[in-house]
C-alpha cells in the first residue's frame, strides 16, 4: 500500500491530528476557566467534558474520525448553544481565547489562516442575542 498523495491528506492529518487539536482546545479552555463572561456558561465544575466535546467536534469537522457524531449525533451548533446568551461580548471573549489558543500551536501560515477563518465565521454564526 502506498502513502496517500498530498491531495488526500486531510487538514486534520496535515496539522498533526488529535494531539494538535487537544493542545488547541486545552489552551482555549485555560482562558475560558478564568473568564467572567464565558465561565458561567459552563455549568460543570470541570471543563473537561466541554473540552472533549469541542475537541471531537473540531477533529471531525477537519477530516478526522467521526467520533463526535457517533456519540452525540448531528452537531446542530446553534441549537446546542440556544440556551445561552451569545452576544457580541461573548463572541469577542470566545474569539480572544481562541486566538490565543491558535497562536499557541504554531501552525504554518496557510493552515493557521484556514483554521482561524473557520473559527471566526463560527463565532459570528453563534451570536443569538
Amino acid at each position: 500500500m502506498s502513502a496517500p498523495s498530498p491531495e488526500e491528506v486531510t487538514f486534520y492529518e496535515a496539522i498533526g491530528g488529535e494531539p494538535t487539536f487537544r493542545r488547541l482546545v486545552d489552551k482555549f479552555y485555560e482562558g475560558v476557566a478564568d473568564d467572567p463572561l464565558l465561565r458561567p456558561m459552563y455549568p460543570e465544575e470541570d471543563l473537561g467534558p466541554a473540552a472533549d466535546r469541542l475537541t471531537l467536534f473540531l477533529i471531525q469537522y477537519w477530516g478526522g474520525p467521526n467520533t463526535y457524531s457517533a456519540s452525540r449525533g448531528h452537531p446542530r451548533l446553534r441549537m446546542r448553544h440556544a440556551p445561552f446568551v451569545v452576544d457580541a461580548a461573548a463572541r469577542d471573549a470566545w474569539l480572544k481565547h481562541m486566538r490565543d489558543a491558535v497562536n499557541s500551536i504554531g501552525l504554518p501560515e496557510q493552515h493557521e489562516k484556514m483554521l482561524w477563518d473557520y473559527l471566526e465565521r463560527a463565532a459570528y454564526f453563534m451570536v443569538n442575542a
